[in-house]
């Protein structure tokens, strides 16, 4: 009786030793799931975020590169033109905005390793660096070019700058519609660098 009381006693404590082992192994793995379903969530949001920035700054560009408008009237001597090439500001926010588009195009595939491994820090942490470079460059494009738009909107008669909007109305709503699809692309960038950030969290 004794003996048989002490098996079923080691027996009921190999049990519970074994059951206490266990539980947390598939708490574990569980909690591994969970965050791998998470990471590969929000690494779909980015490759989704990625695209839309592509599309706002590619349009920033394509339609500052496009804006163009002649009077038709002129002299003998004069032809009243306006075009973005004209201004320095303007130029410098084609080239930007047409790296950063650039750039957004090379970053999709780490976008989608991402998704494939989603518990990989470095492609995670290449883009959040990568991005942050991108969003200062787009943030300055976006700057310069709206300091011009609004001289053209409202002019500055301490420097006796003459609004022009009036005369060349399609060219100012050209590149004011460059501007805002410029800053559309900031936007986007802030939300794709606090999921970066939040996913590189998540992972520690």
């Amino acid at each position: 009786m004794k003996s048989g009381g002490g098996e079923s006693t080691t027996i009921d404590i190999e049990a519970r030793s074994a059951s206490k082992g266990k539980g947390p192994v598939m708490v574990v793995h569980h909690v591994k799931e969970e965050k791998g379903g998470m990471q590969k969530g929000m690494a779909i949001i980015d490759l989704v975020l990625r695209i839309g920035a592509i599309m706002a700054a590619l349009a920033a560009a394509a339609t500052m590169g496009t804006s163009d408008q002649n009077l038709p009237f002129f002299t003998q001597f004069f032809q009243f033109e306006a075009s973005y090439d004209d201004m320095p500001s303007f130029q410098f926010f084609l080239i930007a905005m047409s790296l950063v588009a650039g750039y957004l195009v090379l970053s999709l595939p780490f976008s989608v390793v991402c998704i494939v491994r989603p518990h990989a820090s470095g492609p995670r942490l290449l883009l959040l660096i990568l991005d942050l470079v991108a969003l200062t460059l787009a943030t300055s494009a976006a700057g310069a070019a709206t300091s011009i738009v609004y001289l053209a909107h409202n002019g500055n008669a301490s420097s006796n700058w003459l609004a022009i909007c009036n005369q060349f109305g399609d060219f100012c709503k050209n590149v004011s519609g460059a501007v805002v699809a410029s800053f559309v692309t900031v936007v986007t960038f802030m939300f794709l660098i606090l999921l970066s950030a939040l996913a590189l969290r998540k992972r520690h």
